[in-house]
């Protein structure tokens, strides 16, 4: 079991990283809301990982806190959850946020996630409450996003937005919807876009 992994960033691309770990390079799919404090590339970052292995793949998933696996860990516990759409779910809301959308039975809020339905939204009420009652929700702060800008943002950050199971032409509107977003980085886009989108 991969628990934890502490190297260099060498490739970032939405929401996979490229992580150096002793001269062995670990892709590791990371949660957009955990994306956007990532230092830059060649510096290091410490993750907490939850290891996947199914018949046709072997993934790495990585999170900023233990908190933050264990919700990941609980979230592929519920029926018809992957791991795919527990990162999906992870990357769209804040942990905070989903907890307390779950405690108070806001599927409303649910449903505006990619891959989310009524009935999905309801079975993660119905399974996650009891596990999420002794979660400690802090006040709510927003991040700020990485100032690099990559050579074509918006087109990563569209990648990462289909990455994350929306369409293409969800991702593009989205996208294209955004104010000045010729100056702003992929991260910024994609945060900016996924709020427009789950509102």
């Amino acid at each position: 079991m991969i628990g934890r992994l502490r190297g260099k960033i060498l490739e970032k691309q939405a929401p996979e990283i490229l992580l150096d770990v002793g001269g062995v390079g670990y892709e590791v799919f990371v949660p957009m809301t955990a994306f956007y404090n990532l230092p830059a590339l060649g510096e290091e970052v410490s993750l907490y990982t939850q290891f996947i292995v199914r018949e046709d793949a072997q993934q790495l998933f990585g999170f900023a806190d233990p908190q933050s696996r264990q919700l990941f860990r609980d979230l592929i516990k519920v029926n018809g959850v992957g791991p795919k759409l527990a990162l999906t779910i992870m990357s769209g809301i804040e942990s905070d946020e989903f907890v307390r959308c779950v405690l108070e039975d806001d599927t409303a809020a649910l449903v505006k996630l990619p891959g989310v339905g009524k009935k999905t939204a309801e079975r993660l009420i119905i399974e996650m409450r009891d596990r999420l009652k002794d979660w400690a929700l802090p006040a709510s702060a927003s991040t700020g996003a990485s100032a690099s800008m990559p050579v074509d943002a918006a087109g990563e950050a569209e990648s990462a937005l289909v990455a994350l199971g929306y369409k293409p032409q969800e991702a593009a509107k989205a996208i294209a919807a955004i104010p000045e977003k010729d100056s702003l980085s992929s991260e910024a886009l994609i945060r900016a876009a996924l709020k427009s989108m789950i509102r």
